[in-house]
């Protein structure tokens, strides 16, 4: 989802709608090596000298191209949250159904490993995926927070990164076209109630374990 940006009229914000979307179609499609200024103008059926005029590098490009992926997710997640007829239980369920539900596309399964693969040698993409995944799981960090007050927030943080890292991971295995593809709606179930049993009965020495002085005293 784009949003506009300041002084951006209704035909250019139409216009970097269309270029972005090339973009995604050939990141997805082809892969990232694909991915440049004059394929991405092939694509959506203009100039490169027109893609250039919004975008004057393919960084810039990667950049709004991140944004307008996690707009729409943000918008998503932030309508969940706000929810006013459902429990937080509910919402939990709900938001991690929605991840593995959209796993299942094609272009979810192609696109993350693509970002993955980016962020390893390209450090303004690292950058990039870094914020993108920080602001995706600012909604889990707050239903975690109203599941478990106890926790403080670099515990919530980190218990977040382990339940979305573990929820992604099964792109890997079933995925779009992937072996376990089919075994989703089990895996979402058993995804769900693990999440739910490990937010609510996990406790701050569980996170962060005993003290070393302390594992010293013992041993």
């Amino acid at each position: 989802k784009v949003r506009a940006r300041p002084g951006t009229y209704a035909r250019g914000l139409e216009s970097v709608e269309q270029i972005l979307g090339a973009a995604l179609t050939v990141l997805v499609d082809e892969g990232y090596r694909a991915l440049t200024l004059r394929r991405i103008a092939a694509e959506c059926g203009l100039k490169v000298g027109n893609v250039t005029y919004y975008f004057p590098t393919k960084d810039a490009l990667v950049r709004e191209l991140l944004d307008s992926v996690l707009n729409g997710y943000e918008d998503v997640f932030l309508e969940l949250i706000e929810r006013l007829d459902m429990s937080d239980e509910q919402k939990l369920d709900a938001y991690v159904r929605l991840i593995l539900d959209d796993i299942l596309t094609k272009r979810t399964t192609h696109l993350f490993p693509e970002l993955w693969a980016m962020s390893n040698y390209d450090a303004v993409t690292a950058q990039r995926v870094d914020e993108l995944y920080v602001r995706a799981r600012s909604v889990l960090v707050e239903l975690i927070g109203r599941l478990n007050p106890a926790l403080d927030e670099d515990e919530r943080q980190t218990l977040a990164l382990f339940i979305s890292a573990s929820l992604e991971g099964l792109t890997v295995f079933a995925g779009h076209k992937k072996p376990w593809s089919r075994r989703m709606p089990w895996l979402a179930n058993i995804a769900s109630k693990s999440a739910f049993d490990l937010i609510t009965t996990i406790t701050p020495d569980d996170v962060r374990g005993l003290d070393r002085r302390e594992v010293a005293a013992v041993l």
